[in-house]
């Protein structure tokens, strides 16, 4: 086991004249940065906590459905999808962006360029998401799961994204150095895959809409390609730096990254329509995104393994790095997330399981427990680089994560475990379809108890947020660690 006293939580000691030189470069870079990547942290915490409060209400709704039954805009038949398309345009797209900007500048050593072009667009982001949730709690959703927003909305959207993103391409495209590290990889594709399923979807829906069951086809395929390719890449991609980053340590293999990157590019696109098994579809079309989905156990294999190597020896880092807790908590759950996809998928587990809680189980873990927590991870690196502060208490740093570790923990164990109970009932032909409705009540509250978890994570963060960005972090060089480095020494290395 490696000793306290010899593990490095910053960066590697180099010479003095190098390290000068860099350190400039890098406050530089963050200067650049620092207002947009702010802003765009600032409105996704905005959005987490809309997001957080309205997941409450509805899931209270799931067991008490006649609260506020009268209002229309309060019926969970809106309420729902304005929750999910907050946390997913609001909160997770808001901040895998401003993480995705900063690292795309840092790794490409160059500064980011007229900025106010991104403020703008995030500006625009801001409003077209609530437009959005205004013509949802109108009662103009579209009916498609992640894709609800009024077509209206999705334009504002489209704009302010070419708005943010042109940018951070450019950036690439005027990097210093020929060395491209495997983050720029994910974050590149990640810009270029969005706009591609996003343009996709609209268009197949809305623009010239394909007719029938197709629809379903589209929505699924652009519902799971999002969680993959959009949210999953800009997550990897934040993990393949920060592991390294925090333990002062280069990645294991840069070959297992290699075949990990471009297998998660192949597979993962072909996934979504094993979500429809013993649908009115083509069977080889199922077939197809079944086989693909099983394949995709080659990217977590040497993700995973890439991740565990690296690691190697640092593991007691986690005890004090808040950003490698959250993010190595981030990278297994991508694992967990990764196989019950797999397992949920095949034909003889989806015919009890695709019309159950179990489905929003995976959703559940795919953009919290494997994307939302390595955010928070990248966010607790991040914003002291910008701000100039440490956070101020670790005691709210290890309550945000406990609580969110939990938190999803037991909501994704509740969900499970009550799907299967769902599904086991909705096959037994002595009980009605209302009994099988029932039998899920317990999980359900349950669930309510792990979003009330949440809430208290969420308003944790939120509020230690609030203190750095207002300058009321510690003025310190030393990091806030979540525990005290007792061994002597160690503080050379940090």
């Amino acid at each position: 086991m490696t000793p306290a006293a010899d593990i490095p939580l910053k960066e590697p000691t180099i010479s003095a004249a190098a390290g000068d030189a860099e350190q400039l470069e890098r406050a530089r870079i963050d200067a650049s940065t620092r207002v947009p990547v702010l802003m765009f942290y600032a409105s996704a915490m905005v959005w987490l906590l809309i997001g957080t409060l309205l997941a409450g209400f509805v899931s209270f709704k799931l067991h008490s459905p006649d609260w506020f039954s009268d209002v229309s805009f309060l019926t969970w038949g809106r309420l729902r999808p304005v929750h999910m398309n907050v946390m997913v345009y609001g909160w997770a797209s808001m901040v895998a962006m401003g993480t995705a900007i900063w690292l795309m500048a840092r790794l490409c050593r160059t500064t980011l360029r007229h900025p106010l072009i991104i403020v703008t667009g995030i500006w625009f982001w801001n409003i077209g998401v609530v437009i959005g949730v205004i013509g949802i709690l109108m009662g103009y959703s579209t009916g498609y799961d992640w894709l609800e927003f009024p077509p209206y909305a999705a334009v504002v959207l489209f704009v302010a994204y070419a708005l943010i993103i042109s940018w951070a391409v450019l950036m690439f495209r005027f990097r210093r150095g020929d060395q491209i590290y495997i983050t720029q990889w994910y974050l590149l594709a990640a810009f270029l895959w969005f706009p591609w399923l996003y343009a996709a979807a609209q268009a197949m829906l809305f623009v010239v809409p394909v007719q029938g069951v197709m629809q379903a086809a589209v929505s699924w395929w652009y519902a799971n390609n999002l969680l993959f390719l959009w949210f999953g890449a800009i997550a990897l991609g934040t993990a393949y730096y920060m592991i390294p980053k925090v333990i002062g340590r280069p990645v294991y293999s840069y070959h297992l990254a290699t075949i990990g990157f471009w297998t998660y590019a192949l597979f993962s696109s072909w996934t979504g329509m094993q979500r429809l098994v013993d649908g009115p579809f083509p069977a080889w079309m199922i077939t197809a995104s079944i086989a693909a989905t099983i394949l995709t156990i080659i990217p977590v294999a040497t993700v995973g393994l890439n991740h565990h190597m690296t690691m190697q020896g640092y593991f007691p880092v986690m005890r004090y790095s808040p950003t490698l807790r959250f993010t190595v908590f981030g990278a297994m759950s991508y694992t967990v997330f990764s196989v019950l996809g797999i397992l949920i998928s095949l034909r003889s587990t989806a015919r009890y399981l695709h019309f159950t809680e179990a489905s929003i189980a995976y959703s559940h873990m795919g953009l919290y427990a494997f994307f939302t927590m390595i955010m928070f991870g990248s966010m607790y690196y991040i914003v002291p680089r910008l701000v100039g502060r440490e956070w101020r208490y670790a005691t709210l740093i290890k309550l945000h994560f406990w609580a969110s570790a939990y938190g999803v923990g037991l909501m994704s164990l509740m969900l499970l475990v009550g799907g299967l109970t769902q599904g086991a009932d909705q096959n037994d032909t002595s009980m009605t379809f209302i009994e099988s409705v029932a039998s899920v009540l317990p999980y359900v509250r349950g669930r309510t108890v792990a979003a009330l978890l949440l809430t208290v994570s969420h308003f944790i963060f939120a509020f230690h947020f609030g203190l750095m960005l207002f300058g009321l972090g510690r003025t310190s060089t030393v990091p806030t660690f979540l525990n005290p480095v007792e061994a002597e020494g160690s503080e050379e290395h940090l």
